[in-house]
């Protein structure tokens, strides 16, 4: 197991962004690895960090402004090479149709209920550690 994983955080409200440290914790599941964040507040910032590399995972926020996590996550899932697993932040769980179109891997509401993000940010973690094992 990877000693961390870095999850980059997209959301233009600070509360948000918080909801979600603080429902990851330290690391979301005992068998994943500790988590560092990365956080944007705009659409410019998530693309150049993706630019860097080594981001794990994804988190996007639906319902940030000027640009939704919805349309970002179509955007980077058409540019981004080998983008990672994207969970998106929906706000009413009648929009999970629209994730599925982002293309999104998983989808939890806002706010953030911690059992449920952790246990969706736990398993996309564990698909990207299988993915980089094979």
């Amino acid at each position: 197991m990877q000693a961390t994983a870095t999850v980059l955080v997209y959301s233009d409200d600070a509360n948000t962004r918080e909801q979600v440290r603080l429902a990851t914790g330290r690391r979301p599941a005992p068998d994943v690895p500790v988590v560092e964040f990365v956080e944007c507040a705009t659409p410019a910032a998530v693309l150049t960090e993706l630019d860097r590399g080594g981001i794990d995972v994804c988190v996007l926020d639906g319902e940030a402004v000027p640009m939704g996590g919805m349309g970002l996550c179509r955007q980077i899932k058409d540019e981004v090479f080998n983008c990672p697993p994207v969970l998106l932040l929906i706000g009413r769980p009648q929009d999970a149709w629209l994730a599925t179109w982002s293309r999104a891997e998983s989808a939890v509401t806002l706010p953030v209920e911690p059992v449920e993000f952790a246990a969706a940010l736990a398993s996309l973690l564990r698909r990207k550690a299988l993915q980089g094992a094979s």
